[in-house]
């Protein structure tokens, strides 16, 4: 299964151990002999073990669509195992004993101490981890199939949740390859039934990502009975942020995300601002480092669900979740951030999929490749696009509302922007109209005193305005007149009074007007809407957070 991953970082992805480092090891697992022909682990089993190899050899399969690949073979002083080993959850490859011998079968927890405490084995295991799950999503090679059109905005739905998740999976198009009808038809599926998710356990047609997370097994158990000591609502780079060093503290934490780890900033090809990163960092690799973090110290994070509503009345506060479930928490980090405000037009949500995005990822540019496009919004997330698909695109034009770019964009974009040939800025405009059939075909824009113009572009990004994510705090938090959350000293003395505030002293800085409760990131009232502050931000409330628990 050759791909860039594998060829070029095999040595670290395969370490050996020395008997040193086994040694080490050899007081968390358990000795298993082995059977030649004997297969250890099936694809889709959750609560696999890492298995060291003392003694015989194992190879590693990986199932596809042309049947299971040899990925490597093991022999003494390798092991088994990547992120879904470290999390519990359902993994992807199938293991067999070419010559019989012995295994150290280490289980999920004693795993978890292992990197937490011993610094060299750490770094070892966890730099394979990562490894190995990039390369199955190098490879393209999955158990688990994705049947969609690139016309479907359905298909894009579960391409970008797969996608986002870092979850490995097979892209198949009905447009592009006549052997997938053959193929659905094995499954009695019909064409006209597409998006479907195809697994060795079942077919799921047009499922919602909840289901869909479900299906694949993504997330780890829930008891709804347990009290954490904080739940962090939303996964984006200040709930990461909080997350890991809660848990590098000794501290239970539960994290909730609606969609996928990263939130919004996943979304930025490229950010160049943010410190000790000199030559940039994608926001989705930014997300998928934190989030290997937060796994790496015991936080348990739920993707595919979000809060609906907050119990406020009692301690410990109980969420509620999209699903019915309830999470307790002693604790809680507001870090649902803000979604983009959509521009006034008609047809605008018909084509959301269809020619009109929020996000400029690989995965996005893919879609507009050679094409003419527009992006919406002047702030540093519509700038990254603009300088990122201006590498793919056709031609870029870039409608801000304003006079220009310099109150709300860094300048180092600005300049790449002005300097690149590719790019078009039109100021004091904005989309009036967009037309199409199946997908969007037209857009229509005016300038301020000017005619309205019409063209022939057929993806649009939009990236303007902020709303907050907080109609699940109504009537619980102090909002301000634009709902985002008040914390600290923003709080006047009626929000305290409404809310019943009954403690001696003041809220804390990123306290909310319920005590215990924090807020972080850009769904502050007040905050600055950078991933450095955010991340700040996260990272500040685990010091009140321990204060409250300890009161």
């Amino acid at each position: 299964m050759p791909n860039q991953v594998y060829e070029k970082r095999r040595e670290q992805m395969f370490p050996r151990l020395d008997a040193r480092q086994i040694a080490r090891l050899e007081p968390r697992g358990q000795r298993l002999k082995t059977r030649a022909g004997e297969t250890l682990v099936e694809p889709g089993e959750s609560h696999r073990k890492m298995l060291v190899v003392l003694s015989g050899k194992l190879e590693i399969f990986i199932p596809g669509a042309a049947g299971e690949q040899s990925l490597t073979e093991l022999v003494p002083g390798d092991f088994a195992g990547e992120l879904s080993t470290l999390r519990g959850l359902a993994g992807f490859s199938r293991i067999r004993v070419v010559e019989a011998g012995e295994v150290l079968a280490v289980g999920e927890a004693e795993l978890r101490t292992l990197v937490q405490t011993d610094a060299e084995l750490s770094e070892i295991i966890m730099r394979a981890f990562i490894l190995r799950r990039m390369g199955l999503i190098d490879s393209g090679q999955s158990e688990v199939a994705l049947v969609g059109s690139r016309h479907s905005a359905n298909t894009l739905r579960l391409r970008e949740f797969l996608t986002r998740n870092n979850h490995p999976y097979m892209s198949l198009d009905v447009d592009d390859d006549p052997s997938v009808e053959a193929l659905l038809c094995r499954h009695g599926v019909g064409v006209d039934e597409v998006p479907v998710v195809l697994a060795p356990r079942g077919v799921l047609r047009n499922p919602e990502i909840r289901a869909l997370a479900e299906f694949l097994g993504m997330n780890p158990e829930m008891d709804e009975a347990q009290v954490h000591d904080l739940v962090v609502v939303g996964a984006g780079p200040a709930g990461l942020a909080a997350a890991v060093y809660a848990a590098s503290e000794g501290l239970d934490v539960m994290v909730v995300e609606a969609l996928a780890y990263g939130g919004q900033a996943a979304s930025s090809s490229r950010i160049e601002n943010y410190l000790g990163f000199p030559t940039g960092i994608s926001g989705g690799a930014l997300a998928g480092r934190a989030f290997v973090q937060a796994q790496k110290f015991g936080a348990a994070v739920n993707v595919a669900s979000h809060a609906v509503g907050l119990d406020c009345s009692r301690r410990p506060y109980a969420i509620e979740l999209s699903d019915g479930r309830k999470a307790l928490a002693r604790s809680l980090v507001v870090a649902t951030g803000a979604k983009y405000r959509a521009p006034e037009c008609a047809e605008l949500q018909r084509f959301v999929g269809l020619g009109v995005y929020y996000a400029a990822t690989h995965l996005e540019a893919t879609l507009c490749d050679g094409q003419e496009i527009a992006i919406v919004g002047g702030g540093n997330s519509a700038g990254q696009a603009a300088v990122f698909l201006a590498n793919t695109c056709r031609h870029v034009h870039m409608l801000v509302r304003g006079p220009g770019l310099a109150e709300s964009m860094s300048r180092y974009l600005i300049r790449r922007i002005e300097e690149n040939p590719a790019i078009t800025l039109h100021t004091h405009t904005e989309i009036e109209e967009m037309e199409g059939g199946e997908r969007l075909e037209r857009v229509a824009w005016q300038r301020k005193g000017a005619a309205p113009e019409t063209r022939d572009i057929s993806h649009v990004f939009l990236m303007t305005g902020a709303s907050p994510n907080t109609a699940w705090l109504e009537g619980c938090l102090a909002l301000d007149d634009k709902g985002f959350v008040r914390t600290g000293i923003d709080l006047a003395a009626q929000d305290l009074a409404a809310a019943g505030w009954s403690l001696p002293r003041a809220p804390y800085l990123l306290e909310t007007s319920r005590p215990g409760v924090f807020a972080a990131g850009d769904v502050r009232s007040g905050s600055v809407k950078r991933v450095a502050s955010a991340v700040g931000e996260g990272s500040s409330c685990v010091q009140f957070v321990h204060r409250v628990l300890s009161a």
